[in-house]
Parts: C-alpha cells; structure tokens; sequence
C-alpha cells in the first residue's frame, strides 16, 4: 500500500511551462515553513544547436528578505557542481531530447529564484520550465 504525501508536499513554479528565447523574469518562490526544497529544471529538445557562445545557463539565487539575492554555492545544493554566479544546469551542446535534472536546495533562506540567462543567439526558442517542491511542511497547505 502507498502512503499519500499530498500534506507532506507544496510546489510551484520557478520558471513557467514555455518556449524561451530570452531571459526570463525570475519569480520568487517562498520555500516558508518547509524543511526541504528539490528544484527539477525540465528542458524539452533544443530549438538551436547549443554551443560555449549559443547558450542557456540556469542561475539559482536565494535571499533571507526577498529583496537581496545572491547566488547558491556549492555547500547550498545537492547533485549539481554549483558554477560562477550560481550556475546548476548549462546548456552548451546539442540537446536532441527531453531531459530533467534535480537541484536539491540544502541552503538556510527562505526564498529562491531562478534565471533562464541567454547568451548569443536563440533565434529559436527551446521548451523549458522549472517547479520548485517544498517537502516535510512544518504547516498543511490549504
């Protein structure tokens, strides 16, 4: 028998559900009174051949207040290796299928964005989304 974990768990969008070409707007996401926080960065089939200059690089930044952001280090994630300015996912090469890669946040503030950033040209534009899960909630959501 299965053991429902709907009490147990809350999610939301970092990045949402689309085809980006740019830059996203990153939306803060409020890890509050949750004792885990896993980010799963989806990316459907490459709209360009990804390379060192035609790239995507996924930065994840956290902040106690909501207003100063500073990017995640190493000893704030599980699975990734953390690059300059928060770097968690890099698009760099070819990306002929769908994928997804589990960022776990192991860091102490309460909120995290996260920021598609472009680099060279994108002139077409690759699936991508990002959803944040809260686990082991201290409070039910509802």
């Amino acid at each position: 028998m299965r053991i429902d974990q709907s009490q147990e768990l809350s999610a939301g969008f970092l990045l949402p559900p689309a085809v980006y070409d740019a830059d996203n707007t990153p939306a803060t996401f409020d890890i509050g009174q949750a004792e885990s926080c896993t980010v799963f960065i989806n990316v459907g089939v490459g709209g360009i051949t990804f390379s060192a200059t035609d790239k995507v690089e996924f930065k994840l930044t956290h902040s106690d207040d909501n207003v100063t952001f500073t990017a995640v280090a190493q000893a704030d994630v599980v699975g990734p290796t953390v690059g300059t300015g928060g770097i968690v996912r890099s698009l760099v090469a070819a990306h002929a299928a769908a994928s997804v890669v589990e960022v776990g946040y192991v860091g102490r503030k309460r909120y995290l964005k996260l920021l598609a950033d472009f680099s060279g040209t994108h002139a077409t534009g690759t699936p991508m989304s990002a959803l944040a899960v809260r686990g082991r909630l201290l409070k039910a959501p509802g």
